[in-house]
């Protein structure tokens, strides 16, 4: 294999990605761990750009060799692909209108709770109790942004997501974040099934770039106001 086809979405979640640019290339944190892995592989690096719900899909129809893009590493998806080691570990946050009143699971009680539809945030919401939970279809190529546009507007209340994907928002007028549940997420690459080669050459780059302090340089870039998740060894990297 001489390239490495990563999948994701192309839309604007900062600090992870940012909307591709004409050529192709890519910033943010995952773009980061891509870039990484591919050096120390020595592959070239490209991406494909799908629906959410066509990433997985994408592994067994060979259109994409990998997905890094907000995969949390669940039992459900591991039925359909095999991951990698965490390159990520985040929590679950409820982000909501500025002045809504909502500080806890139990203000949810009848109000409408968006998430992605068969996600980790979406198993989340729907343990608040009596809470109305509002599925939003991967289908979307930017249903983060359809979540954030359904939040302005009142058609719902809340809005499910990890930590990461609010944390521009912190400043931002329109909303308050309105608790954090600490579910460390593991997030790791997806691959097919049928291709655990690439998945132990990936997790041994990724073993690399832990090992030499590469990737929580990556992380300090792109993610600052978050806690490193992975331990450090003595020497490496800052």
């Amino acid at each position: 294999m001489t390239s490495l086809r990563l999948a994701c979405i192309d839309s604007e979640a900062a600090p992870l990605f940012h909307r591709a640019s004409a050529d192709g290339t890519r910033d943010g944190y995952e773009p980061a761990v891509g870039a990484l892995l591919a050096g120390v592989l020595g592959w070239d690096l490209s991406w494909v750009f799908l629906p959410w719900s066509e990433l997985l899909p994408a592994l067994d129809d060979e259109r994409a060799d990998a997905v890094l893009c907000g995969q949390g590493i669940t039992p459900a998806r591991q039925r359909v692909a095999d991951f990698t080691e965490p390159y990520a570990v985040f929590h679950e946050s409820v982000l909501v209108r500025k002045g809504s009143g909502i500080a806890s699971a139990a203000d949810l009680a009848g109000r409408k709770v968006a998430a992605i539809t068969g996600s980790t945030n979406m198993t989340l919401a729907e343990t608040f109790a009596d809470a109305l939970t509002v599925g939003f279809g991967g289908e979307s190529d930017d249903v983060f942004g359809d979540m954030l546009a359904a939040l302005r507007s009142g058609e719902v209340d809340a809005v499910v997501d990890d930590d990461v994907v609010f944390v521009p928002l912190a400043d931002d007028p329109a909303y308050d974040l309105a608790f954090t549940v600490q579910t460390g997420n593991r997030w790791g690459l997806a691959v097919s099934k049928s291709r655990p080669s690439l998945t132990d050459a990936l997790d041994e780059a990724l073993a690399a770039v832990k090992a030499d302090g590469r990737l929580a340089a990556a992380w300090k870039e792109w993610l600052p106001a978050l806690q490193y998740p992975f331990a450090q060894s003595p020497g490496t990297a800052e």
